[in-house]
């Protein structure tokens, strides 16, 4: 009973950082930095959507991966068909793509390393799938090579220097995606202290259930 009722928070949560995610990464950062056009590197999404890893690194450690399986499919459906409403169909697509794989891989190291250091198997997981979940997203949603999936973001595509500030040009999606990551890496290491704080409130995963499939 405590199982499910926590997996129903956990995947409303998951759905929800999903729909927020993929609603405010259509909207660059406005203004400038120290003369770099912020626009031409972040999007809002990179601020939200660490949060996903969380929430699949409290499950997994709390009741297994196979509950962490389930609050990620639950969240994957109801995140694309609220983000298919609110924002644009590639959009939702690119987004559904890569959060099941990069959740999944997650889900994967992190059962691998839980047994380390408390901080190892969060802070490897969410790196490693951060990084794939950030190239799968970018590449399916702006990359002219899957127009396929729907038409292209004028803006997105168009050249600009990379980062806003170096001599070399290339598609403003890819100062995005670099400007993402590296916010998502921020957070995510930040995000290690409310980790470190709830799992020792939050009941831990029974012994040997970390085999679980």
């Amino acid at each position: 009973m405590l199982s499910k009722r926590f997996t129903l928070v956990y995947a409303l949560l998951m759905a929800a950082v999903v729909t927020a995610s993929n609603f405010l990464v259509q909207f660059p950062v406005t203004g400038s930095l120290f003369g770099i056009a912020l626009g031409d590197l972040l999007t809002w999404g990179a601020f939200t959507y660490p949060v996903a890893f969380l929430i699949t690194d409290l499950t997994n450690r709390q009741f297994g991966p196979a509950v962490a399986r389930r609050v990620v499919f639950v969240g994957f459906v109801v995140g694309v068909a609220l983000s298919s409403w609110l924002s644009a169909p590639r959009i939702a697509i690119a987004s559904g793509t890569a959060f099941l794989i990069g959740q999944l891989l997650d889900i994967s190291v992190f059962n691998e390393l839980r047994r380390k250091a408390w901080w190892k198997a969060p802070l490897a997981a969410s790196l490693i799938g951060t990084v794939l979940d950030t190239i799968l997203f970018f590449s399916l949603a702006f990359a002219p090579l899957f127009a396929f999936l729907g038409a292209n973001d004028e803006f997105a595509i168009s050249a600009a220097p990379v980062l806003g500030v170096l001599a070399i040009e290339a598609p403003r999606w890819v100062s995005w995606a670099l400007g993402d990551l590296a916010v998502k890496i921020i957070v995510g290491v930040v995000l290690l202290l409310p980790y470190g704080a709830l799992m020792n409130v939050l009941k831990p995963m029974p012994q040997g259930a970390a085999k679980t499939a």
